[in-house]
């Protein structure tokens, strides 16, 4: 076979040499438009796994590589003047030229000749050769060329950095942190050969052009950062090369070949320089590709196919990790009032993949001193004293107004499609009360409708007359007399997404049999689907009175059923939530318009509630922090609504997302909406609730601790396990005051058998490391 390879960055370079050396009968040439000694940049930086994996396929450039890099296990944090290590990290950092070096010495080796400063703007030049792979890069000329077939997406990230080198030595990879009157900024560092470091420095945009950056030449910019940065270089020079200000390109394809044309590295997807990941992923994707091309010699589709295969999800598992770091960074003067330790553990754990349980096993001495000051904190916040007994954060208490809450695990409000005229059965009584007694601190009802016509489905759970009233009650009583949980109403009005079938038949469908369907309302005449869902009726001044008036009802009734809490569902595309976005609320009234209109109903709603529900009791908030579709509801947007319904003395907001419109889409993947609770967290100081795709211990505890909420609802996997929290406090080694006396003699063998399990799982974790390369 003959094979282009159009870029000599590490990734194209890798992929020649491994095909070439499989099979030295192919021809395969690399066309590289810049000189051979021309390169960009200063370090590139490889994880203990990534070099395990050059080990297996090359060791010849193995070899080179591991004794031209720098080699670290810590990670250091500097903030406001203290130095906060943590080990166990596992990477090394080598020169960008050292590496290309290498790789041309290996591919000459191989016999792969690499021709120098040739551009190839027409692919038709390229027509002799059977494959043609594109690693031309971020700014790739074949990907733009092709752009239709690829079909690219490409967002510019707003803050500005620029990447420069220095002679100071750095004994770790070291993030700087400073604080400047006009704004944080971050200097990302690591040393990659003996007298040479990288220092890629990192700002907002206003920090930028306060600073002047934005009139400054490279030369320039180097001279203000030295001065900025001079206790942290030690004395040591900022040296420059192409160290231009820019803004980092998110760049995803929706496709990664066309024809005999295949995309390579930063030309088809970047991920972000905060972890570290564009050579590695370049290089690592250079592996798979050789290997399908190998495995399917002559089959372009097929090896095209197979690369896409192999590599497609853990690129976008790294791209959207990359992402989440990347968003931490854009905020990150919203956790500069954190006390240091704090402050590194937000840092460590920002981008998801690091959590409680992975940093214990990392660095316990780190997560010690971590909790030294977590502790001691919370105790002087609350007086609420865990300093001896440090149970993880997930298993500390939360005061709200009169209630304390034993823990931070919530059971989420979750349908359930069996109630039966709007009152919960059997089902109900068994479902709620099993989850109160595995051990949660809080059990959310299903959202439950004030009024009949209220009704998602004719399985929801109402709270509109007394025999309603009555078997909640005797839940509730229930939860009480056998539980430490308490337990929180949900009351929400379905809006244009009522009267639909059951969650398990064609959801958000009309009822199938016509006349059991209801007139439904919203905040604007716009049906859910259109053709699909009945329009709704716009909702006028009766009607608002009219359901205002229903809630209250729904509120005493509530209260007199013996409810510790109660929430108003302002969220999913329901009613209230119809009010607050501007994608489903087109009103002309003073209902309609600025976001200070689109809330004023519900919080009428939210005011009349609270009005009689008493002061000692919270109430909380649920809201859609974005509706994933463009024009929705901005993050400034949630602030203003939040404030506004803490100002009449909400407690709580409960942050969700979307299902407001339905061709919404969402960025899924683990606790995909935490970022949401976290801005209205960090940017407004009210207690939040994290939702969605939060599945395991370790991230809750995660989530405590780095303040991005104060409760996290947990739903499918309490579905799965009603003693999902129980289980974990035995894994943690908890003491467990509230169990059910009948069930003590489980506790005592589920924390043996959880200490045992434990043990056996960090041995195979250890074991399991990737070597070390140092």
């Amino acid at each position: 076979m003959k094979i282009a390879v159009v870029g000599g960055g590490p990734g194209g370079l890798y992929f020649a040499l491994l095909t070439r050396k499989a099979r030295p009968d192919w021809d395969i040439q690399v066309f590289e438009q810049n000189r051979a000694d021309d390169t960009f940049g200063f370090g590139v930086v490889f994880s203990d796994e990534t070099l395990d994996e050059f080990l297996t396929r090359d060791p010849e450039s193995y070899a080179r590589i591991r004794g031209a890099f720098a080699y670290w296990d810590d990670i250091i944090i500097r903030y406001k003047g203290e130095e906060m290590r943590c080990g166990g990290n596992g990477f090394a950092g080598c020169s960008r030229m050292a590496l290309l070096r290498i790789l041309h010495a290996r591919c000459a080796e191989v016999g792969v000749p690499i021709h120098f400063e040739t551009v190839i703007d027409d692919p038709a030049a390229l027509a002799e050769f059977d494959i043609v792979v594109g690693a031309d890069g971020v700014n790739s000329r074949l990907r733009e060329i092709f752009r239709d077939d690829f079909r690219p997406t490409v967002s510019l990230n707003p803050n500005k950095f620029t990447w420069m080198g220095s002679t100071r030595p750095l004994d770790a990879f070291t993030y700087f942190f400073k604080e400047t009157p006009d704004g944080p900024i971050c200097a990302h560092t690591y040393q990659y050969e003996a007298g040479r470091s990288t220092w890629i420095f990192e700002m907002g945009p206003g920090t930028w052009a306060a600073h002047g950056f934005d009139r400054l030449d490279e030369a320039e910019s180097a001279a203000a950062l030295e001065a900025l940065f001079a206790e942290e270089l030690a004395g040591h020079p900022l040296i420059i090369n192409r160290s231009l200000w820019r803004s980092f390109p998110r760049i995803a394809c929706e496709r990664w070949s066309r024809g005999n044309i295949v995309l390579l590295g930063d030309a088809k997807a970047t991920a972000h320089y905060s972890i570290g990941s564009g050579t590695k992923l370049a290089m690592e994707c250079a592996i798979a590709l050789s290997d399908a091309v190998l495995a399917y010699p002559g089959d372009v589709p097929a090896a095209f196919a197979a690369y896409d295969a192999a590599r497609r999800t853990p690129v976008e598992v790294t791209q959207h990790n990359a992402d989440v770091s990347m968003a931490w960074f854009n905020h990150m003067e919203r956790s500069f009032d954190m006390k240091p330790r704090q402050f590194a553990m937000v840092v460590m754990c920002r981008a998801k993949s690091i959590t409680w349980d992975n940093l214990r096993l990392r660095d316990e001495a780190f997560l010690s001193r971590f909790e030294d000051e977590w502790y001691e904190r919370y105790f002087e916040e609350t007086g609420l004293d865990y300093r001896r007994t440090r149970p993880t954060p997930m298993f500390t208490a939360l005061r709200l107004r009169g209630l304390t809450l034993a823990n931070r695990v919530v059971v989420s409000p979750m349908a359930q499609y069996r109630a039966r005229d709007g009152v919960p059965g059997d089902w109900h009584f068994v479902h709620y009360t099993s989850r109160a007694m595995g051990g949660a601190g809080l059990v959310f009802t299903e959202m439950t409708c004030p009024s009949a016509d209220a009704r998602i489905t004719l399985g929801c759970t109402g709270m509109w007359n007394d025999e309603q009233q009555a078997a909640w009650a005797r839940i509730v009583d229930f939860v009480h007399a056998e539980s430490g949980a308490a337990i929180c109403l949900q009351l929400g009005h379905a809006g244009r997404k009522g009267s639909t079938q059951l969650g398990w038949e064609r959801i958000d469908e009309p009822i199938a049999a016509p006349e059991a369907n209801w007139p439904i309302v919203s905040a604007s005449p716009i049906a859910y689907v259109d053709g699909l869902n009945a329009t709704p009726a716009e909702l006028d001044q009766a009607g608002m009175d009219a359901i205002r008036a229903d809630f209250v009802q729904a509120a005493e009734r509530g209260l007199r059923a013996g409810f510790d809490m109660l929430e108003l569902h302002c969220a999913h595309g329901y009613l209230l939530a119809s009010f607050l976005s501007p994608l489903t609320n087109h009103r002309t009234d003073d209902y309609g318009g600025p976001v200070e209109n689109r809330l004023r109903f519900p919080l009428e709603v939210f005011a009349a509630m609270r009005a009689v529900w008493p002061g000692g009791r919270p109430m909380s908030v649920r809201l859609s922090a974005s509706d994933w579709s463009e024009g929705g509801v901005t993050e400034d947007e949630v602030v203003t609504i939040a404030r506004a319904f803490a100002a009449a003395d909400c407690d709580l907001i409960d942050v969700s997302s979307g299902q407001t419109v339905a061709d919404q889409a969402p960025v899924y993947g683990r606790m995909f909406q935490v970022q949401f609770a976290e801005a209205v967290r960090n940017r407004t100081g009210l207690a939040t609730m994290a939702v969605g795709a939060i599945t395991e211990p370790a991230q809750i505890n995660t989530i405590i601790a780095c303040r991005r909420a104060d409760l996290v609802a947990v739903g499918r996997p309490h579905l799965a396990d009603p003693y999902f929290a129980r289980r974990a406090a035995a894994w943690y080694a908890v003491p467990d005051r509230a169990w059910p006396k009948s069930y003590i003699p489980g506790l005592v063998q589920a924390q043996r058998e959880a200490a045992r399990e434990r043990e056996k799982l960090t041995d195979l974790q250890r074991k399991a490391k990737p070597s070390r390369h140092s």
